[in-house]
């Protein structure tokens, strides 16, 4: 029987598939050769490929494109990246190269508007969607940036917000957005979202805030949902909650002509993913189209904003197999070197799942195992107990002369930010180096390193030694 590691994923996926192949039995990564990258640089090791985030940007904004064509759709689309996903400057800077428009949710994201804006990567044109529960030091930057002439829209996500702007900003004209307080997944432990407006509140702080103040204009209605973009009735039945609002408020409020759809489109955390996002885009575009038809109101600017979509599949975690032990008759631990809390924190925080392969030794028999960190934490493992997959990779000998190698990828949205990127880190694990990958218009690779592996006097600085 044939055991090899390379048919279990040959018979058990559609492999190779983008982004993945597989050449002298070592795993390439968007044609990059791992093992390379590994003999460079070491493990453990991030990487971010940076091509792949202009690719997706482009990908979402052909689709909406030739939806609204096939559609007819008078509204135009307006790609918003979700800076909370991952503030990297080189993840910016990637991003800003796309003709696309920022959504930001603190008060810190500001001061990255404003780098930016120095180094001429946006303009004042630019779109700065406001998001999120907004404290003083937020709302003080956001009027700065409107005063300054920016073309900013504060997404109200409290009936007391808009005061603030009321009393500060010195323009003659500030565009408003207003997020719907939506209704929860049944799935969720609570109803209501904590965050944006009441249904039932939403025309009175128009009727009582926005109209009476000749300088504010209501310009987008925005909602969003924590599952994301996906075909189901819970998905379909927000998105036209949503547009009865608008409805009624553009019946009101001639200057509201823009809708944010919220919530990013999924990306792949599996070699078995399934998603049809041409039909998914082309189906909200239609049901929106539709609603305007039936209702006769213009149709509005579409606007999403797509964090983990935009940089999620840029990323790969890297790890080098330190160690195995039989703990019992069944189960084998494989131990990595670092920490599945300091670098991938979803996976024992949510129980996310990220594509998970072998680099090396494809042409070896596999076996199932557990995944261990290094640390002395009960959470710090992968396996079937947190995921729904049996975790199987090529079985070691240990007589060989070369580690066994694997990767999580698909990591690169919020892992960095969650994990605590440079700080302190549990059981003090050092955050591992991190080295971006780039290709110039030729297809030749670069790779540069953006962080070396945390030090120790760093860390102990960090904690007053």
């Amino acid at each position: 029987m044939d055991n090899l590691y390379s048919t279990l994923i040959h018979q058990t996926f559609n492999f190779p598939q983008e982004g993945f192949s597989v050449k002298d039995d070592e795993l390439y990564f968007n044609d990059i050769s791992l093992m390379d990258i590994i003999k460079q640089y070491g493990t453990p090791l991030r990487i971010t490929y940076l091509p792949k985030i202009s690719s997706q940007i482009q990908k979402a904004k052909r689709l909406f494109h030739v939806a609204m064509a096939k559609a007819d759709y008078k509204g135009k689309y307006v790609y918003c990246y979700c800076t909370k996903s991952s503030h990297f400057s080189f993840v910016l800077d990637e991003v800003l190269k796309n003709d696309v428009h920022i959504e930001t949710s603190s008060a810190f994201d500001i001061q990255i508007i404003k780098e930016q804006y120095q180094k001429k990567a946006l303009s004042k044109d630019t779109y700065i969607i406001c998001n999120g529960y907004k404290r003083q030091l937020y709302k003080q930057n956001i009027c700065e940036l409107i005063n300054d002439g920016f073309n900013v829209i504060p997404v109200l996500d409290h009936l007391e917000e808009i005061d603030y702007y009321k009393k500060y900003t010195k323009v003659n004209k500030v565009d408003l957005g207003i997020r719907i307080s939506t209704e929860e997944e049944p799935s969720f432990t609570f109803y209501t979202s904590r965050l944006g407006i009441r249904n039932s509140e939403i025309m009175n702080l128009y009727k009582e805030k926005i109209e009476p103040n000749p300088k504010f204009n209501l310009k987008l209605l925005h909602f969003f949902i924590n599952t994301g973009i996906k075909d189901t009735i819970y998905y379909w039945t927000e998105l036209n909650k949503c547009l009865n609002i608008y409805k009624e408020l553009k019946a009101v409020c001639p200057g509201l002509d823009s809708l944010n759809i919220g919530g990013g489109m999924p990306i792949r955390t599996s070699l078995s993913f399934d998603y049809d996002y041409e039909y998914m885009i082309e189906e909200i575009v239609a049901q929106i189209k539709l609603f305007c038809v039936q209702n006769e109101i213009p149709e509005p600017n579409i606007f999403t904003e797509f964090g983990s979509f935009t940089v999620g599949e840029s990323g790969a975690t890297l790890y080098s197999v330190v160690d195995q032990k039989q703990q019992n008759d069944r189960e084998t631990w494989y131990f990595i070197d670092s920490s599945f809390i300091t670098t991938l924190p979803d996976t024992w925080g949510i129980n996310q799942r990220f594509i998970l392969m072998a680099i090396n030794n494809w042409d070896k028999p596999y076996g199932p195992v557990n995944l261990g960190g290094m640390t002395c934490d009960s959470m710090d493992y992968y396996n079937t107990e947190a995921h729904t997959n049996q975790v199987f990779l090529p079985k070691i000998d240990r007589q060989q002369k070369q580690p066994q190698y694997i990767g999580f990828f698909h990591t690169g949205a919020y892992q960095e930010a969650l994990s605590g990127y440079g700080g302190t880190q549990h059981c003090l694990i050092p955050a591992p180096k991190h080295v971006l990958i780039d290709r110039d218009e030729e297809g030749e690779i670069s790779t540069r390193l953006f962080a070396k592996e945390q030090s120790y006097k760093s860390m102990l600085k960090i904690l007053g030694y």
